[in-house]
């Protein structure tokens, strides 16, 4: 019988993972693995797994891995960083107020706010269709495409990771689960997407559900909540400030200018510590 693999269980605003430390040079978790891991009935269940890992550049205390329920890596998860950043000051990696994280995608400077809460320097939003990657288009602030019998309206926007982003009247009644996968299909998205639905409820404050590629629908997605404010806030829909309000609980998002870094803050939890024998 292998070893155990002891994981801890958390999750940022239900967006939840198990969380490997392979800073002793293991190797992650191929894909089956993730996808035992992921199974909310025959395993542990989670949207993601993250990875602890050596770090990567001058200053970091660590770096991260991010592989989706279907065994797939990803580059950016906010939530996951806000995880592994409360991770970290638990082991005791990481002292002070702030310090820098890898992330698959670049450096990452967190702030700890205390009473489990994170802000986390997301990067600075890239709308140019080739850093998307967006297939197909010209850059426009709003792009379209005829897809599962109906016209859909969307801003697409790299926080590391690709999504799209589709404003709504009622995020409740969106059809996330017949539009979502039908656009991540598409070929605008030679690698798939993450797809938020936005509603807009004040200038500061929008209400979002997200598709999330290799996942499905989360209740809550960093990365997207960053994106939709990004997308949302270029369009002159809101102001560059918003509380985005997702099903497992607000996200504070704050993008200062169109060169600036979009910044996101919001909590981490430990649910349970165990160890995986199958």
């Amino acid at each position: 019988m292998a070893e155990p693999l002891r994981f801890s269980k958390m999750h940022g605003a239900g967006n939840d993972f198990v969380v490997l430390d392979l800073r002793d040079g293991a190797r992650p978790p191929d894909a089956m693995l993730a996808m035992r891991l992921a199974d909310r009935h025959m395993g542990v269940g989670c949207d993601q797994i993250l990875t602890i890992e050596p770090p990567r550049s001058a200053g970091a205390v660590a770096a991260y891995g991010i592989w989706n329920a279907d065994g797939s890596p990803s580059g950016q998860c906010g939530n996951g960083a806000r995880c592994v950043a409360a991770w970290l000051v638990r082991d005791g990696a990481a002292s002070g107020r702030r310090f820098v994280v890898d992330s698959p995608a670049a450096a990452h400077e967190v702030e700890d706010l205390g009473e489990g809460r994170f802000s986390i320097g997301m990067g600075v939003p890239r709308f140019a269709p080739a850093d998307v990657p967006l297939a197909g288009f010209g850059e426009q602030a709003e792009y379209a495409l005829e897809l599962a019998g109906r016209r859909i309206a969307f801003g697409a926007v790299s926080m590391g990771n690709p999504h799209a982003v589709i404003e709504v009247a009622d995020a409740a009644a969106a059809e996330v689960a017949i539009v979502g996968p039908a656009l991540q299909r598409s070929a605008a998205f030679p690698q798939s997407c993450n797809v938020g639905f936005a509603q807009v409820l004040a200038p500061d404050r929008i209400r979002l559900r997200v598709y999330e590629r290799g996942t499905g629908e989360t209740l809550a997605c960093g990365s997207g909540a960053c994106a939709a404010v990004a997308s949302l806030a270029r369009r002159g829909r809101i102001g560059r400030q918003a509380t985005v309000s997702l099903p497992g609980g607000d996200l504070s998002i704050h993008w200062p200018d169109d060169g600036g870094e979009v910044i996101m803050a919001g909590p981490a939890a430990f649910v349970f510590e165990g160890e995986w024998r199958a």
